[in-house]
């Protein structure tokens, strides 16, 4: 990496790299504490920003993310009422010392009431961890289940996406108000999926205000450009809120090779599997939602899902019970490590609830999911991607999963975390991935149906 100031150069593979320029860092907040860079498999775009604080691609400390939904959070307060928070400092020190402290109660007060929505499946943590910090809001994330029986309220596309279709399965009252709408994303590089959103909400249930919040904004003066002829359209107002903006440039092509599918070498430490039902467990703390899913390949799921994930809509008032309630199960799962080491996996779109109750369990604990996301392996120093495995989603074995940047014999213990409970055989293609970790104890952890500990 080659820089001066607020000019950067990030190679990522072969001839292709980013200029990238900093227009504006308001918690100078370093780069490297971010993001790295990764080369996509994808023909729309060919390259990622690899996140290091969201626990999708590359492993973090739970609150590291929890820690980020709260910045963001605090920058739209800042940005809306002009005046710097008394939360402002201690926020940054804890973001960047991967500290506990920051107090687990929300801090932007009642007499502000929007509507957060974050975007499947990259970013429906960070919209729970920013929504989290509001004494009143109400919450959903977009999702790429399909229902049975169920109109989506709205829908939209994500171009560039690998999965471009969206749906919204909450009731209409949460968008029939004139309430301010903010959507959540990890990064904006063209800002395109905002504007399908703002579009088919505004269709629907036309409103005065938006904001779209996000880690990094990338767009193009050509992309800003077409925000203001949004709002001139629709007669509204669009606001921006980032942690780092700047101008970005793609520099050179990507020619990718085909790669092997081993990774690395198998591993030939025996893999102890158990199943935990947080179902059995904890039965009156979580709330179920009775509806049923198809697969892309047609099989009908009747499990039902969690209320808690915020799929189907979460007010201020239950997600300050759930926090309590993950609390005892990350204290409960804490006593089943075996030891100091520990990966907590999500899967998917099934993210905030594994990362909070991760948070819970203790030192040497650290948190990714799985990912839609086709990434292009190297082992090499500062590379978003250096170790990659790949499996059909247990949820629809017709969906490739991945899981990035778990390196061989780094942890002693996983827990892997899955909303409804799956069949051992749809499972057994991700634990034989697995194996190659050389990860000796896996527990599954479902929280809808199960058998507890096997």
């Amino acid at each position: 990496m080659t820089y001066s100031l607020t000019k950067y150069t990030l190679p990522i593979l072969n001839q292709l790299s980013v200029n990238i320029e900093i227009t504006n860092n308001p918690y100078q907040l370093p780069i490297d504490d971010l993001f790295t860079m990764a080369a996509r498999i994808n023909k729309k775009r060919s390259f990622l920003f690899v996140s290091k604080v969201l626990g999708k691609h590359i492993p973090i400390e739970p609150e590291k993310g929890l820690t980020c939904g709260a910045l963001l959070a605090n920058r739209y307060w800042e940005t809306i009422t002009g005046a710097e928070s008394e939360l402002r400092e201690k926020l940054v020190s804890s973001f960047l010392s991967h500290s506990k402290t920051i107090a687990n109660q929300p801090f932007i007060n009642e007499q502000l009431n929007p509507v957060i929505i974050g975007f499947a499946e990259t970013a429906t943590a960070l919209g729970h961890a920013f929504f989290q910090n509001f004494q009143k809001a109400d919450f959903f994330h977009t999702t790429r289940e399909h229902l049975i029986g169920l109109e989506p309220v709205i829908t939209f596309e994500e171009e560039h996406s690998h999965a471009t279709s969206h749906r919204c399965y909450v009731d209409e009252s949460m968008l029939n108000n004139q309430r301010e709408i903010i959507l959540v994303d990890d990064e904006m590089t063209t800002g395109k999926t905002a504007i399908n959103i703002i579009r088919s909400i505004q269709a629907k249930f036309p409103r005065d205000k938006y904001t779209v919040v996000s880690i990094l904004d990338w767009r193009s003066e050509e992309d800003l450009y077409s925000y203001e002829n949004l709002e001139r359209e629709l007669g509204i107002s669009v606001r921006s809120v980032s942690l780092l903006k700047g101008i970005m440039t793609k520099v050179g092509s990507l020619e990718i090779e085909a790669q092997s599918t081993e990774l690395f070498q198998p591993s030939k430490v025996a893999q102890s599997v158990h199943q935990i039902s947080l179902d059995s467990a904890f039965s009156e703390e979580m709330q179920k939602i009775n509806y049923s899913s198809i697969t892309l390949e047609g099989k009908i799921k009747q499990l039902p899902y969690m209320k808690e994930t915020g799929r189907f809509g979460l007010h201020s008032r239950l997600n300050q019970e759930l926090n309590k309630s993950m609390e005892e199960m990350g204290k409960y799962l804490k006593e089943k490590r075996l030891g100091d080491k520990t990966l907590c996996l999500g899967t998917g779109e099934f993210m905030y609830l594994p990362m909070k109750i991760a948070s819970f369990m203790g030192t040497g604990v650290s948190y990714q999911s799985t990912t839609r996301s086709p990434i292009y392996i190297e082992n090499r120093d500062g590379y978003g991607a250096r170790f990659g495995l790949a499996f059909p989603n247990p949820d629809d074995r017709k969906i490739a999963h991945f899981v990035y940047n778990i390196p061989p014999y780094e942890y002693d213990d996983l827990f892997i975390f899955m909303e409804r409970a799956v069949s051992m055989e749809d499972l057994q293609p991700m634990l034989n991935e697995l194996k190659k970790t050389g990860i000796k104890d896996v527990k599954v952890v479902f929280f809808s149906g199960g058998k507890g500990i096997e």
